[in-house]
């Protein structure tokens, strides 16, 4: 076994790279983890990149995710800067990079709901249209954004115009990637 290697502990759910096909991963099955940002794992299984959430963070020896937050008043005061935190921390599975660095996210819209609370919307696009990882970043997306305190409701939409392309990513990215 390589050094680092890690033996999965348990079965657990994955998503494959780049075809965002779902299967479980077996226990006793060796994976090397390449990526660990954003509360998700890539790795790699039998020359395969897959994605483990945090949820199953304990099967590859990782802290689990954390208890989720206690309930805040609905009426909480939800800004941009705070959402834009929350997109930081959602990572493309195959570029170290942060959705927001890598120029994916074009547009969102902070929506007062009539019950109290806020609706968020969020308009972002992908390095590909034909990426197969697609709904597993907006999951992470909406799941993320879901929670801030005064979020009630998050919709996010995947858009293809304008076409995504290395000019948008941000400078530091750039820097990050080594194409400066």
């Amino acid at each position: 076994m390589a050094d680092n290697e890690i033996i999965l502990q348990r079965n657990c759910e994955a998503v494959l790279i780049p075809a965002g096909t779902k299967v479980t991963l077996q226990a006793g099955e060796p994976v090397i983890i390449t990526q660990a940002l954003g509360g998700s794992y890539t790795v790699i299984i039998n020359g395969n990149m897959a994605r483990i959430e945090a949820r199953d963070a304990d099967a590859i020896g990782q802290a689990p995710a954390a208890a989720p937050a206690t309930e805040v008043p609905s009426n909480a005061t939800v800004t941009e800067d705070q959402i834009y935190e929350q997109l930081r921390t959602c990572y493309d599975p195959e570029i170290p990079v942060n959705i927001v660095d890598l120029g994916l996210v074009y547009d969102l819209q902070i929506l007062p709901l009539p019950a109290g609370g806020n609706r968020v919307e969020v308009k972002m696009t992908l390095t590909a249209p034909g990426c197969g990882m697609g709904p597993v970043l907006q999951q992470d997306v909406e799941t993320k954004v879901s929670t801030i305190p005064g979020v009630k409701e998050t919709a996010v939409f995947l858009v293809w115009d304008p076409p995504w392309s290395r000019d948008m990513l941000s400078e530091p990215a750039k820097l990050q990637l080594g194409l400066m």
